[in-house]
């Protein structure tokens, strides 16, 4: 089992926080579905999740979550525990749609992961600028970082036992010119890891990131971990983000960057897993959500339904990297997708808006997909 599991971080308490509506419990999503979930499937090799989004906690969207509650063991907010969203100004915060992911996740006994304490992103303008619009100085901003971190980690402590301390730092060979780095410097990183390690001891630690096949941002981010060591300050985990396309990363690019982050010492957690059918605007292969292109008919071709020759081809990327996954079971937490069903994921709206994908294991209809079989089968059939 995973190593997650062997430090008791399912649930951390069972206590239940008090939030402002009831979700469901976990029934089976459908008798037509296998008796096994992913989760029990894989249950010998590493946890299978999905990020739960803002319209399905916030409509209580009971299908959605009781398919959740089948498949899956492990869950991320994927909105409702960033910055702009839970504080969406220094003196205002908003925990309810938190509150009922945590909610969820404790109720269904799943590992949940806090997302994210620090980016650059879906950030409020006033956490780091004045209203005369001059920059605050590194020591307020410190400040307030210390401040979001232990106030959101303490609220969750008892119940949130992964967190992504630092989400996109990295521009590949360098630091990424943020605010936080602008501002603070490159030590920023540093401070982060200190401040949620001081909130929860017990928690496990992660960077996360997209592009991390990359070789020279594996290199630097193995550096960055290994001074942060040498300081007494430990990273557990890094996040693998793998925002896929039908032809790369290869499977040996892949493989790659797990052994190099094993071999610095860290688990490996897939965590935003998705594989884009459509075809591609230009050679950017990254996921900052700051790029986008203009949209054309030609780039959205599939509205009217998958072709079987590009289901197939989906199909056989996701086996591919699921073979790889449990190749290196021993080195993998988690693998978890960037959504449930296609009809929620991001990847309709970026890089370009308004297109129709078809990147995850579940279809519009909740339906589960050819993949989604496939990957089953490596395990049901041995």
């Amino acid at each position: 089992m995973d190593n997650l599991s062997r430090r008791k971080f399912v649930t951390k308490s069972s206590a239940t926080l008090a939030v402002l509506a009831t979700l469901p419990a976990a029934p089976l999503f459908a008798k037509s579905l296998d008796d096994s979930g992913l989760a029990e499937v894989f249950k010998d090799d590493f946890r299978v999740g999905t990020a739960i989004s803002t319209d399905t906690l916030a409509n209580n969207n009971k299908k959605m979550l009781a398919l959740i509650a089948q498949e899956f063991n492990t869950i991320t907010a994927e909105n409702d525990m960033k910055w702009e969203m839970m504080r969406p100004s220094l003196d205002q915060w908003n925990w309810k749609l938190a509150d009922r992911f945590v909610d969820f996740g404790s109720r269904n006994q799943m590992l949940m992961v806090g997302h994210a304490l620090v980016w650059h992103a879906q950030i409020p303008d006033s956490v780091f600028f004045r209203n005369s619009g001059k920059a605050k100085s590194r020591e307020e901003l410190l400040t307030i970082m210390e401040e979001h971190i232990s106030t959101v980690v303490d609220r969750y402590k008892n119940h949130i036992a992964v967190w992504d301390v630092v989400n996109e730092a990295v521009d590949v060979k360098v630091w990424r010119k943020s605010h936080w780095y602008n501002i603070i410097g490159s030590d920023y990183f540093e401070h982060a890891f200190r401040f949620a390690r001081d909130a929860d001891p017990s928690a496990h630690l992660m960077y996360n990131d997209y592009s991390m096949d990359n070789p020279d941002k594996q290199r630097f981010v193995v550096r960055a971990v290994h001074k942060l060591r040498k300081k007494g300050v430990t990273v557990d985990g890094v996040g693998m983000q793998l925002h896929a396309a039908l032809d790369g990363p290869s499977v040996t690019q892949v493989e790659a960057a797990i052994l190099r982050f094993a071999r610095a010492g860290l688990r490996v957690h897939i965590t935003e897993l998705d594989l884009d059918v459509l075809p591609q605007v230009s050679d950017y292969t990254g996921a900052d959500i700051s790029t986008n292109y203009k949209y054309a008919k030609k780039l959205n071709p599939y509205t009217a339904g998958l072709p079987e020759s590009i289901e197939s081809q989906h199909t056989k990327r996701y086996t591919e990297l699921f073979e790889l996954f449990v190749k290196h079971r021993d080195k993998i937490d988690r693998i978890s997708t960037w959504g449930t069903t296609d009809g929620e994921s991001w990847k309709n709206g970026w890089p370009i808006k308004g297109r129709t994908n078809y990147p995850l294991l579940f279809d519009r209809g909740y339906r589960p997909k050819p993949a989604y079989f496939s990957i089953k089968n490596l395990k049901l059939q041995k």
